[in-house]
């Protein structure tokens, strides 16, 4: 063996390249907790994560370097474009698809190491353990994704759907097959049929996980699926004595469970709640001007009045929601803003943990839109500031702003903490028509005498009232 050869294989230098994948990984992700080092944070665990591919490559004896190189062109060849040319209103999706990605991938890895060691023949019991728990979370996580990836894709409706009062036992009874399976791999060896049907019963959970779930729950669907994927890849760690595939395996399934419990937290409802049987789904239209069932009207109003309403204000807080996405009027907001600020208007960003439909999905857009981050307000911060806010500008957004989750007992959204944008001196909403938001049900801050409605496309909305401004 020639001296180089002697160090690439040298156990010390797989262990050191792993440490250093580590600490790029967990200074990668301290990035990520704000946007101005994002982009920059994602870079540095990019690079510890080729590191880490690159230890295992060179240290491990590797049987099929040509698969392994094709899977990788295929990977690359595929998820470069994807992730460059996606629409920032598709993120959810995108996010929701490769995460299903990477369960799916640690559930066949699974399979594999069943069919490589017989049956776990001649395996230690941990392994077998880890390998079959990573190949069941994986299986939930992968088909629980693609769910996910389909109703925000509007391939299949959002609103929720089960099999009503039998919709628990048939999971039970799915999910017993598959941990039955599971326990007779591990006992002893078994016919292959076993782990597929431990795949298949745990897809079938999977998707029973998500079908039931409507759209106001999809941040933490998202936010739980990304938990499972990351300890499904920790298991398959412990089982393949790989410590990079534990170690980001931890991080991804840490981060998740604490992003999940935010989220749920953020709704006022429990994780348990959100799976059992979320809430929300396809809305359905009324045109502009209709009076609500709230036995109010609706008052319409223009660019221009909005223009002067804003241009004497003190402060204006803006509020996006999803609509603000679909309509990519983030950049419009941002420049509307700067018109304001110029004539000594100060300008606010109120964000819900919830708005849009993944969580942080406002901060992303508007960073995006280089919108300075200290004027980005948390909800717990910014409704201290409504009070004294001359002109609330909501965008888009719908249950995040309801007050029947202050006030209405049987509301669904009851007792979710919202944008109080109703103590607003003056609201302005923004939308393309009366349709309701994911919880499904109508807004009464639509028909509050405060509030005023600018019918219309987001961004072109934005883009008259920025016009009349300057004319002002």
């Amino acid at each position: 063996m020639t001296p180089v050869a002697s160090v690439l294989t040298d156990a010390n230098l797989k262990s050191a390249l792993y440490i250093l994948a580590f600490a790029l990984f967990i200074y990668g992700l301290s990035g990520l907790t704000g946007p101005r080092t994002a982009v920059r944070g994602n870079r540095i665990a990019a690079v510890g994560m080729v590191i880490a591919v690159a230890a295992t490559l060179l240290v491990d004896p590797i049987n099929n370097i040509v698969l392994i190189v094709l899977g990788l062109l295929i990977g690359v060849a595929v998820g470069v474009p994807a992730a460059r040319q996606v629409r920032m209103t598709a993120m959810p999706q995108m996010v929701a698809l490769f995460n299903g990605v990477g369960g799916g991938a640690v559930a066949l890895i699974a399979w594999a190491e069943f069919r490589e060691t017989g049956g776990f023949a001649t395996e230690p019991t941990y392994v077998a353990i880890f390998s079959i728990f990573s190949a069941l979370v994986g299986s939930i996580s992968f088909w629980g994704s693609n769910i996910a990836f389909a109703k925000l894709q509007a391939l299949m409706s959002g609103s929720p759907k089960s099999l009503g009062a039998l919709q628990l036992p048939v999971q039970v009874v799915i999910g017993a097959v598959a941990l039955g399976a599971g326990v007779f791999m591990i006992a002893e060896p078994q016919d292959e049929i076993f782990m597929i049907a431990l795949l298949v019963a745990a897809g079938i959970v999977g998707v029973m996980l998500v079908l039931p779930i409507g759209g106001a729950d999809m941040p933490v669907v998202i936010s739980l699926l990304n938990a499972f994927t990351g300890l499904a890849a920790a298991a398959a760690g412990v089982a393949l004595d790989n410590q990079a595939l534990i170690v980001a395996g931890m991080i991804v399934g840490a981060s998740g469970t604490i992003l999940t419990q935010q989220m749920a937290i953020a709704m006022n409802r429990t994780i348990t709640s959100v799976v059992v049987g979320g809430f929300g789904g396809d809305s359905v239209a009324a045109g502009p001007g209709a009076d609500g069932a709230e036995g109010g009207t609706v008052r319409s109003t223009s660019a221009a009045d909005a223009a002067i309403q804003m241009s004497y204000a003190r402060q204006v807080v803006v509020v996006p929601g999803y609509g603000m996405a679909v309509a990519q009027a983030q950049h419009a907001v941002r420049e509307m803003a700067k018109v304001l600020e110029a004539k000594g208007v100060e300008v606010k960003y109120a964000i819900h943990p919830v708005a849009g439909r993944m969580p942080g999905h406002m901060n992303v857009l508007l960073a995006e839109a280089d919108v300075p981050y200290e004027q980005l307000k948390e909800m717990d911060e910014i409704n201290q500031e409504f009070g004294r806010t001359d002109v609330s500008l909501v965008i888009g957004a719908n249950d995040v702003t309801n007050p029947d989750a202050r006030n209405k007992a049987d509301s669904p959204i009851y007792g979710m903490p919202i944008l109080n944008v109703d103590e607003s001196g003056s609201v302005i909403v923004l939308k393309r028509s009366m349709s309701s938001g994911y919880a499904g049900i109508e807004n009464p801050l639509f028909y509050n005498d405060k509030t005023q409605m600018l019918f219309g496309d987001a961004k072109a909305s934005v883009g008259e009232i920025t016009a009349e401004l300057g004319a002002l």
